[in-house]
């Protein structure tokens, strides 16, 4: 095989897509049942931030109307009918093990079946989003009521009545808060008060503003001297929310009690739920199958500039986080990523292929 994508969610078809348009026939694996991504798995009121518009992979319009913003059902839905004009071999359901150098400048990857395929050059296509942050609070083994992370959210029908902490200060967080306040007592408990962006400028969605200016496209360096804290977007219903004390706010609690929690100010109280909403990290340290390889640090980070990994010729990464700018590991972004590492991992392969015949 020329080369292997890993992942088949919106990362991996990126990459699949980038590496097709440049003569490379790569194979998709996936381990889940779909070409989808972590979408499916995410809470039902769950909408892209971004307005249909600006939520396309290059050669496939997002259906409806250009400025709503799509669920997370037409967001799955979408990335099904993408995968279907790509043209590429798509293996579900085959979870990758291990992938090891094969002496010859090409690589072996190992699947969950039993099956070890040759390859000229790997994509690590993972994601960030597979592996949810749980941050280390003292007692947190020992609480006894329901601990949980955004990525188990699905409605607030579940926790209808009780006392709910939401932990975060980011877009997810506030949404959740935001809805499960029609049925629960929610406070969300952040490391530092929300700030909220308007998601409309001028009479245009933010997105509009960042993409016109290159905003999108700033690398973490820039970026990071530019925006000091997470923003949240809004249209004024969260800001609302917050103001009228729908939704309270406090500054992060410091340990879990038993059945409660004990508050920054030492107050204790008694808690139903906590979900944290404190993102994720990307799916390679937790998963096998880069770690013989060495292509990870100390903490289990890939090693790489601008997602072409300094440890290994012919592997690249696509869909981490900030990878190469703000939107790396968007919708609207994440092809910009993919067209970057492609050209020279096809030609890579293509070398590879001529010269140890795989």
């Amino acid at each position: 095989m020329e080369t292997i994508v890993i992942g088949g969610g919106q990362s991996g078809l990126a990459a699949a897509r980038a590496l097709r348009n440049l003569g490379v026939s790569p194979v998709i694996l996936e381990a889940g049942d779909q070409p989808t991504g972590s979408w499916p798995h995410y809470y039902d009121s769950l909408t892209a931030f971004s307005p249909a518009r600006y939520s396309a992979m290059p050669g496939m319009p997002f259906p409806g109307d250009p400025d709503h913003y799509p669920t997370r059902d037409e967001v799955v839905d979408y990335l099904q009918r993408y995968a279907e004009t790509l043209d590429v071999e798509i293996r579900t359901g085959t979870r990758v093990t291990a992938v090891e150098a094969d002496g010859s400048g090409g690589f072996v990857v190992s699947t969950a079946d039993g099956s070890r395929l040759p390859t000229a050059g790997v994509v690590a296509a993972s994601g960030s989003f597979g592996n949810p942050y749980l941050p280390d609070v003292p007692g947190k083994e020992a609480f006894a009521g329901q601990l949980l992370h955004a990525a188990d959210y699905r409605s607030p029908k579940e926790y209808a009545g009780q006392r709910v902490i939401v932990v975060g200060a980011g877009n997810s967080a506030v949404q959740i808060g935001y809805e499960l306040a029609e049925a629960a007592t929610v406070t969300l408990a952040t490391n530092h008060p929300v700030a909220f962006m308007p998601q409309l400028l001028g009479g245009k969605d933010l997105h509009y503003w960042h993409t016109t200016t290159g905003f999108d496209e700033l690398p973490l360096e820039w970026l990071a001297q530019i925006v000091h804290t997470t923003l949240v977007m809004d249209t004024g219903d969260y800001a609302d929310a917050f103001e009228s004390g729908r939704v309270s706010q406090r500054s992060m609690f410091t340990a879990f009690d038993g059945d409660g929690v004990i508050w920054a100010d030492g107050t204790a109280e008694q808690v139903d739920t906590v979900i944290f909403a404190a993102g994720y990290r990307p799916n390679l340290p937790n998963l096998p199958y880069l770690r013989r390889l060495g292509a990870l640090d100390e903490a289990g980070m890939p090693k790489h500039v601008g997602g072409i990994s300094t440890t290994h010729a012919g592997l690249v990464y696509v869909g981490l986080e900030f990878q190469r700018s703000f939107a790396s590991n968007t919708l609207r972004g994440v092809a910009r990523d993919a067209e970057h590492v492609a050209a020279p991992l096809a030609a890579y392969a293509v070398k590879a292929r001529a010269a140890y015949g795989l």
